[in-house]
């Protein structure tokens, strides 16, 4: 489904159980609402899915000017508001968790489901986007469907990005939201690999200090795709966090 805000296409899915409450699925850079469904499918009975591509991603058309983080909020929520949702709960992944948590900081939202979110600069000797595109190589779920994974996560796309595109990497990349993070009223499950190549497991520690209710999990030895890497156990804990029978 397609709905034009700002003069930008956004492309989503609704699906699951419209009697139920809404989770809204925000994927990482580079990437499209298919990699975020390999979690949300568990969910349907119970909850009413939304999964968004954001802009310039996926089936969502390219933004004509560079966009702020706080831009992807404000499309994000009048979306939302188009589609008549209230107090959602959010599942982010890396910059889909950062868009997530800044919208939280600003609307009120139930509750936080975040796969390791950035929030500030990270200090590092490669880029992000080189960072997160290596740390993928690495997942199995994703090693097993590589004609899938050449796809969604973003390398080729990547290259072939327009300036505008890598001017809202840019952008983003540099936006510090630590002091928007203290005002986040709503419990937030944070899950985290230890060997996270792209946002350190130090500033998991961070972001779990900032949060007025956060609380971090943490897998051993698994990378930025932790939250697929171990699907079951990811799949698990939002069960438990969100009180699905």
């Amino acid at each position: 489904m397609n709905i034009k805000i700002d003069d930008i296409n956004i492309n989503y899915l609704r699906y699951g159980n419209k009697k139920g409450k809404t989770l809204v699925f925000l994927h990482g850079w580079g990437q499209n609402i298919q990699m975020m469904k390999f979690i949300s499918d568990y969910f349907e009975d119970k909850f009413d899915i939304i999964l968004v591509d954001l802009p310039g991603h996926g089936e969502s058309s390219e933004p004509t000017k560079v966009l702020e983080v706080v831009d992807f909020v404000n499309i994000i929520h009048e979306l939302l508001e188009k589609l008549k949702v209230k107090n959602p709960i959010f599942v982010g992944h890396s910059f889909g968790g950062k868009v997530s948590l800044l919208y939280s900081s600003m609307y009120p939202v139930d509750k936080l489901v975040l796969f390791a979110p950035s929030f500030k600069q990270e200090i590092k000797e490669l880029t992000f986007k080189q960072k997160v595109l290596k740390a993928a190589k690495k997942v199995p779920v994703l090693n097993k469907l590589e004609g899938f994974a050449k796809r969604h996560i973003g390398s080729e796309d990547y290259r072939n990005a327009s300036p505008i595109m890598r001017d809202i990497l840019v952008r983003s990349v540099n936006t510090d939201i630590r002091e928007d993070v203290k005002r986040i009223s709503a419990s937030t499950i944070l899950i985290w690999g230890s060997n996270d190549k792209a946002v350190s497991i130090e500033s998991a520690y961070e972001l779990e200090g900032l949060l007025r209710d956060g609380a971090l999990i943490v897998y051993d030895g698994l990378s930025h795709y932790a939250y697929l890497e171990d699907k079951v156990r990811t799949i698990n804990i939002m069960k438990s966090f969100l009180e699905v029978d």
